[in-house]
């Protein structure tokens, strides 16, 4: 039997009743009207709310300011701009790196469906491409924290009233961080894909930063969080370690470059860098899967067969994925949410999908279906589950409210984030100090400003939502919950 896509040998009996999650999912009544233009549009305003730095006249939300001025100064650099990855006001350099590579492959793939929205998150990636060009022009050292995070943890306060220690900590082939630097180096080269046609000097010189970049990282090898230890742990400290970012790193320097050695590193590399570990991770932390993905298309498109292992992995990863068939460490809650433990579910939900949606696109380019043991996945079936998630965060959930804040009748108000609860600078001119913003963390009202486009972390396990500030994991926003959304949302927007 063949359902919306999945397909069942009749033979196979034992296979019928793990899969009936899978058919309920896909079969529950869709809230009609979703607006996906709408959430795109949204989706990409919440960068403009997690500037730092000097803000642009054509700045659209109006209640932040300027911030962070003079970023770098104490280590004799400029290391203004960028993004605040969430709720806080410090500049992690490795979610932000990260931040930057989906949103440019969100733009690579999904640009030409993303109508009068294309010029918003190019601006989005500029904005983080120029900051990561900052970071990285020292030749040798790649600059990847500005503030003291305890300091900054301990206050309560706006990005434009910050008084906390701005410390810089930099890598270098003293303290090496091969997962940053591959990690920025993908940023780098992925997005000189965006900007050929759109500024060739400026694509030139982000593939040249990424490939000086990528070769530091691989030449000093080694772990960010040990060389910088207490800086990033616990905040974003690899656990999975730096191969992945190694390879991940290649991966976009052969995609963006077309050069013979980075297919020669990745095909050289594959077992020592561990490319078929923990397929179903992807996020700042692991690339596994994202890595196969990316690799398989050229697979696919019949062109690398060289490849052909990352495909493999890649078929497993999506096997991994699917509810019914899922790995453990891939669930779903009740009302069909994916489910990672950790904290920041939405991570997962929306850079799991994003993968979903672009491997369904390459397997329909190629007319081919995912193989899962008895059973098999047509692209239909992946865009469908991608669908699903993408409108658990909009709405269709058990508590019928949007976990994107502004989008629908009901959604987050009181999300874990300084300059979104505290009274924008306008409505209180007056400087707020480090434990005088206190009382609005702890306040029981609505956020005054209303940070629109942000999708906070989420719902638990059993799709209950704390509506609280202090609950941070389910109701702080990030940049990378937002970066692989901007491209799902695309797709939607344009098909649906």
């Amino acid at each position: 039997m063949a359902r919306n896509g999945l397909c069942l040998p009749g033979n196979a009996p034992a296979f019928r009743a793990t899969l009936v999650l899978s058919l309920l999912l896909l079969l529950q009544p869709i809230r009609a009207g979703h607006d996906y233009h709408d959430a795109l549009r949204k989706s990409i305003l919440f960068f403009e709310g997690q500037r730092s730095g000097k803000l642009p006249p054509d700045q659209r939300l109006k209640w932040r300011r300027d911030s962070a001025l003079h970023d770098g100064s104490t280590a004799g650099v400029d290391l203004t701009g960028g993004y605040y990855d969430a709720g806080d006001n410090v500049k992690f350099g490795f979610p932000m790196a990260f931040t930057t590579t989906l949103l440019a492959w969100s733009i690579i793939d999904f640009g030409r469906v993303m109508g009068t929205e294309q010029r918003n998150a190019v601006k989005a990636l500029r904005w983080g491409t120029d900051y990561l060009l900052k970071a990285t022009a020292v030749p040798g050292v790649v600059f990847v924290q500005v503030g003291d995070p305890y300091s900054d943890h301990n206050c309560w306060e706006r990005p434009e009233d910050m008084d906390t220690r701005r410390t810089v900590y930099k890598i270098d082939h003293n303290n090496p961080g091969s997962d940053v630097a591959g990690e920025t180096a993908a940023a780098l080269a992925a997005a000189s894909i965006v900007f050929r046609s759109r500024d060739p000097a400026y694509s030139r010189l982000l593939l040249n930063r990424a490939v000086k970049v990528f070769e530091f990282a691989d030449t000093h090898r080694g772990a960010y969080s040990s060389s910088l230890k207490n800086a990033v742990c616990p905040f974003y400290y690899d656990v999975n370690g730096f191969q992945d970012e190694l390879l991940w790193g290649a991966a976009w320097l052969h995609k963006a470059s077309r050069r013979r050695q980075y297919r020669e590193y990745i095909v050289r590399n594959e077992v020592i860098l561990r490319a078929g570990d923990t397929i179903n991770e992807f996020g700042w932390d692991n690339k596994h899967a994202g890595i196969n993905i990316l690799i398989s298309k050229k697979v696919l498109m019949g062109k690398s067969d060289y490849f052909e292992s990352f495909k493999q992995n890649a078929d497993g990863f999506i096997c991994s994925v699917l509810p019914g068939l899922a790995h453990t460490q891939v669930q779903y809650s009740p009302g069909g949410l994916i489910f990672k433990p950790g904290g920041s579910n939405m991570q997962h939900v929306t850079s799991l999908s994003f993968l979903l949606l672009t491997y369904s696109n390459y397997l329909s380019h190629a007319n081919k279906n995912v193989p899962c043991g008895m059973t098999s996945a047509s692209p239909a079936f992946l865009k469908q589950l991608a669908k699903r998630q993408v409108g658990y965060i909009l709405g269709d959930n058990p508590l019928r409210m949007s976990y994107m804040v502004g989008y629908g009748p009901r959604y987050p108000q009181r999300i874990h984030h300084r300059g979104s609860s505290l009274p924008s600078v306008q409505a209180h001119p007056a400087r707020i100090g480090c434990k005088a913003g206190s009382r609005y963390f702890l306040s029981p009202n609505p956020n005054p400003n209303k940070l629109v486009g942000a999708v906070v972390g989420g719902p638990n396990s059993s799709d209950a939502f704390p509506d609280s500030r202090p609950y941070f994991q389910e109701s702080e926003p990030t940049t990378y919950i937002n970066a692989p959304l901007v491209g799902l949302l695309s797709y939607f927007a344009a098909h649906y």
